[in-house]
């Protein structure tokens, strides 16, 4: 029905926020990130009003290709004598992997130490399930971690654990307790791995510090 003498009832043009992606306007935006890739959305359209949100969304991921990831987290800011160092021991297995070739990766054995919960709660990603529109929502009761837990050292090969040793509690890993725990996992090669004592060991340990 004509409204006020109106008989097209197409859009006319209008002045607003564009709404069509361009490349000029692209690169804009991606000029923008790289000033400082820690922005959000909402600070990114204080740098163009005349974009509305809903086309910078599209830009970012979807025509610029940007995906928001958390840094990596290090354990510790290495030094430069930290960084030839690894490096010095990088050129190193390199090396010997040249000469020895895969007969070497059969020879290392890498350890590690972790904390482990008497109790580790579901997670909310775990409790996940399908459901209908008209499914009843599932309440989870919020937990926490277990304050009691018990440091385990764990030390594995190319074809899979090797020892599993849990330290006693209200004890602390240091040269003495290291020493008891080698003496543990050099039983265990002789029982799991025939001859590998004979060819020789190369461990791997990382968080080395207290057992050096």
């Amino acid at each position: 029905m004509p409204i006020c003498g109106r008989d097209n009832v197409h859009d006319d043009f209008r002045s607003g926020r564009q709404s069509v992606i361009t490349d000029d306007m692209a690169a804009s935006v991606e000029e923008k990130i790289f000033e400082n890739r820690r922005f959000t959305i909402s600070t990114l359209s204080n740098n163009f009003p005349e974009v509305s949100m809903s086309v910078l969304y599209k830009i970012v991921p979807e025509k610029l290709n940007f995906k928001k990831l958390c840094s990596c987290w290090d354990p510790k800011l290495l030094t430069e004598d930290h960084k030839n160092k690894r490096f010095e021991c990088s050129l190193n297995f390199l090396t010997r992997y040249n000469e020895e070739g895969d007969a070497m990766l059969s020879r290392i054995v890498t350890g590690d130490e972790m904390w482990v919960s008497h109790v580790t709660p579901e997670s909310k990603q775990q409790s996940m399930g399908w459901r209908h529109t008209h499914s009843p929502l599932r309440v989870k009761a919020k937990q926490t971690l277990s304050q009691r837990k018990i440091m385990a050292s764990v030390f594995w090969d190319r074809h899979g654990v090797l020892l599993l040793d849990f330290m006693q509690r209200r004890t602390t890993i240091n040269a003495v307790a290291y020493g008891q725990t080698l003496r543990k996992l050099r039983r265990t090669i002789q029982n799991k791995r025939r001859g590998m004592l004979t060819e020789g060991i190369l461990l791997l340990h990382d968080n080395a510090r207290p057992q050096t």
